[in-house]
């Protein structure tokens, strides 16, 4: 049974690094403590070690311990034997080239598609998706390719919002949306609001959080779900 919780953001203003999702991730990996592969490929203006480290010093407080993925000679073998495999936050176009030069998304797609959980936020939480093509990050190297590990039929935007500043002339994320929309109608894009996250236990997917989540469709008025709505018609 396919298991993935996927997270808009890391860390919520004023708050320490992953403390709203902190239970919810050790909830959802049960008894699974150790044995979990880090992927920091994200990470751009900090190191790998650093990325781990600063992982570590969160999920410790709930007795989670994870090892980087740079840390192994033989990462695929590492991904192969995991018992839970999580994927952090950063530049998703950073990560996708990562992951595609180490020959990862075929291996992480399998273990998955097998029951090994998988969590992800933000970037983590984009290359669940079919493509890279909703994230909001700027693309900073080339990620030879915009497919990704293609855990679920739909796209995600992290970090989703639509407030629109006083006096900000340029597009809005909805703006953004539907122009993705229009030219690829028959994909779904979850606008996933900070502070919340999707649960996908096989074929059930219910969001958790403390805000509603947008769905658009192309050719459709978006729509507004709230925490704890069944969305497992997204997985059809």
């Amino acid at each position: 049974m396919k298991r993935l919780l996927l997270i808009s953001n890391s860390t919520n203003p004023g708050e320490e690094y992953l403390s709203y999702p902190r239970q919810a991730i050790k909830d959802f990996l049960g008894g699974i403590t150790s044995n979990i592969i880090f992927i920091p490929y994200a990470g751009v203006t900090f190191s790998r070690d650093e990325y781990e480290e600063k992982v570590n010093r969160s999920l410790n407080q709930v007795g989670i311990t994870v090892k980087g993925i740079h840390r192994f000679e033989e990462d695929i073998e590492a991904v192969k034997k995991a018992d839970a495999i999580i994927i952090g936050g950063g530049n998703t176009w950073s990560l996708v080239r990562s992951l595609r030069e180490h020959e990862l998304m075929g291996v992480i797609r399998q273990k998955i598609e097998n029951g090994t959980p998988y969590i992800g936020w933000s970037a983590g939480s984009n290359v669940a998706c079919p493509t890279l093509r909703t994230t909001n990050d700027m693309p900073i190297v080339d990620p030879k390719g915009f497919d990704t590990i293609n855990l679920i039929p739909f796209q995600i935007n992290p970090h989703y919002t639509d407030y629109h500043p006083a006096g900000h002339g340029g597009e809005t994320r909805d703006d953004r949306i539907n122009e993705f929309c229009c030219v690829n109608p028959s994909m779904p894009v979850v606008g996933l609001r900070e502070g919340t996250m999707l649960l996908v236990e096989g074929d059930k997917m219910t969001l958790k959080g403390d805000k509603n989540m947008k769905l658009f469709k192309g050719g459709e008025e978006p729509k507004e779900y709230a925490p704890g709505d069944d969305l497992s018609f997204l997985l059809k």
